[in-house]
């Protein structure tokens, strides 16, 4: 078994272990991280990985694949920093660990021959139905077969006055979701109608509790239906392959030298040079 890294920040904790990275929020973390909970992102998963750096230290971001993960996909880059399960705050004396984490995490990917492209199925599991939340249009839940919107009193009387609005997932084209509302396509032409008066959109207050929620009831939804690959010719070999076995033999040898690489100029012991020479020189033997 290879050894760990771990790097921890404000939202939280991230370990890897050369097959996956596990993402633990803190205690204090947004609701939608403490929601989602421990995360394990096989290598499958990950399309890149970097640390950005600032006067206060910087951020360390994971990036999924397209089509990996439906959380990611619903929200298409509209969560709030401090809700992106995927993004990590570091302070400036943890700044050389999240370097060497980000490191870690791209030469497995490498090693591992992680593909580039999109994903052919959703490689992170779902949020569980049912779930429920409130906005300002009322409640919306999900059981996991229809999705329905009950009016409070602050719905537009459009709304109201057509009753509690039901769709089943087979009845769905996709799911739109921002921090402000959830909009349901249904099959047939798209709603010109504006979100207030539009039965298949439910408004949000914006609140960090309700952008969780119905973060979660999208994802939920929307890995229900189709994938966005289907219908493509399926690729999904290899992935299926790196998801269900890891690294192989070999790829876990030179995986653990690496690491040992990767601590020797960590402590000093290699420059930045002779590290690079000698990581190449191993990657050719592949």
């Amino acid at each position: 078994m290879l050894g760990m890294t771990e790097v921890t920040g404000r939202e939280g904790t991230w370990v890897f272990d050369y097959d996956a990275v596990r993402v633990v929020p803190a205690k204090a973390a947004h609701p939608l991280r403490l929601a989602v909970g421990e995360l394990v992102v096989p290598l499958a998963v990950i399309a890149a990985v970097g640390f950005e750096t600032d006067r206060k230290g910087g951020h360390l971001r994971l990036r999924p694949r397209a089509g990996a993960d439906p959380l990611t996909h619903v929200t298409g880059g509209a969560l709030p920093e401090a809700a992106d399960p995927f993004r990590l705050t570091i302070e400036p004396k943890a700044a050389a660990s999240a370097e060497y984490f980000a490191d870690g995490v791209r030469d497995a990917r490498m090693v591992a021959g992680v593909p580039d492209g999109p994903a052919e199925g959703w490689l992170l599991p779902a949020p569980s139905a049912p779930l429920s939340t409130t906005g300002e249009d009322g409640v919306a839940s999900f059981d996991g077969d229809r999705v329905r919107f009950e009016w409070g009193w602050a719905a537009e009387s459009s709304k109201r006055s057509g009753g509690a609005r039901e769709v089943a997932v087979g009845d769905l084209l996709g799911v739109e979701w921002t921090p402000k509302l959830v909009r349901l396509r249904p099959i047939g032409p798209p709603s010109t109608q504006p979100a207030s008066h539009d039965p298949n959109c439910f408004r949000l207050w914006g609140f960090k509790k309700d952008i969780a929620t119905s973060a979660l009831l999208a994802a939920s939804v929307v890995a229900r239906l189709p994938h966005p690959a289907a219908g493509s010719a399926s690729t999904s070999d290899t992935q299926g392959a790196l998801s269900a076995q890891g690294v192989s033999e070999d790829q876990d040898t030179v995986l653990r030298r690496l690491r040992e690489l990767g601590e020797l100029r960590r402590d000093g012991v290699l420059t930045e040079d002779e590290f690079s020479a000698a990581k190449q020189a191993l990657l050719r033997k592949l």
